[in-house]
């Protein structure tokens, strides 16, 4: 069967600029697999063609069933990140449904929700702006960044303050055969100090990076649960590129973090009161939009102790 690619079918650059125009092709196949999943214990409703699904019919406040935790942890692994509507989870259900899927990760440099300390709180209002308004992949300055996150909405501003998520599969799979080749076996350098270091008193700075120094990590890794591989660099972590001049690592960098970009690559999550979103923290980058000043969007996050990606 002749290929699109031999056809002449798919994304072209677009001159001198780093970007990509035309049909994406790449995400054909999986929009396909997908669209053949069936569900025992839920149904969904898909946002986009490879990337996120509302689940519909679960109750998080409720002690679920191992088969149906399960099923949901299958649920994420397909769709990269799936969307629960009307749960007035507690904080203590948020942790307690969190948990199901492995222990949680505490996060020194954003305030808790004091009942329970590893439940990150983010407060923006008039008094303080969203600053999350960038591709990332949370934490990856760790050594074991997130495997996932579950992030529940306590107050939504009327419009505004949607969070978007970008498929790192479709991202790694939109890249040429050379530069595939170029990047197999590189590693990237990963820092917190640019991202949350500039609120810190040097003093606090240097005991921080002193707990955690920068780790490096492969640029492109294997995911664990789904044996695929996906692209791993972000603009607000990611430092440099091992064994490049900073003017390459730069650019390499800057081609590879473009394809977060891509609205083919992404589905658009709009906040509803108790709406809870769960992502995989390996298989997607998100960005949360801060076009809501001055009204208020207050969300908490449960954070899920992940693994040392791996090539």
């Amino acid at each position: 069967m002749t290929s699109t690619k031999d056809r002449g079918i798919g994304p072209i650059r677009l001159g001198r600029y780093p970007v990509m125009v035309g049909p994406f092709t790449h995400l054909a196949a999986e929009a396909e697999r997908l669209s053949k999943l069936s569900w025992s214990h839920f149904e969904v409703s898909r946002y986009s063609p490879t990337i996120g699904a509302e689940i519909i019919g679960v109750d998080l406040t409720s002690e679920l069933p191992d088969e149906l935790i399960d099923e949901i942890r299958q649920a994420l692994y397909e769709y990269k990140v799936i969307f629960f509507r009307d749960q007035p989870l507690t904080a203590g259900q948020h942790c307690a449904f969190a948990s199901r899927f492995g222990d949680l990760e505490y996060h020194p440099f954003i305030p808790s929700n004091t009942a329970e300390p590893k439940l990150v709180r983010f407060e923006k209002g008039e008094k303080f702006g969203g600053y999350e308004n960038a591709w990332h992949h949370d934490v990856t300055w760790r050594e074991c960044p997130s495997m996932g996150a579950v992030l529940h909405a306590v107050a939504v501003p009327a419009i505004g303050g949607d969070t978007l998520f970008s498929d790192m599969y479709a991202a790694y799979e939109s890249l040429d055969d050379e530069d595939k080749e170029l990047i197999e076996n590189l590693y990237a350098v990963h820092d917190f100090t640019r991202t949350f270091g500039g609120f810190m008193a040097p003093e606090h700075l240097a005991e921080m990076q002193t707990l955690y120094p920068p780790q490096r990590h492969p640029v492109v890794c294997t995911h664990p649960g789904t044996g695929r591989r996906y692209l791993y660099v972000n603009r607000g972590f990611t430092d440099y590129i091992e064994g490049l001049d900073p003017d390459e690592s730069f650019a390499l960098l800057d081609r590879l973090c473009r394809q977060a970009d891509y609205p083919e690559h992404q589905c658009r999550f709009r906040w509803t009161a108790d709406a809870v979103a769960f992502w995989d923290n390996r298989a997607v980058q998100h960005y949360a939009t801060s076009d809501y000043y001055p009204h208020v969007r207050v969300t908490e996050r449960a954070s899920i102790v992940g693994t040392r990606p791996a090539r």
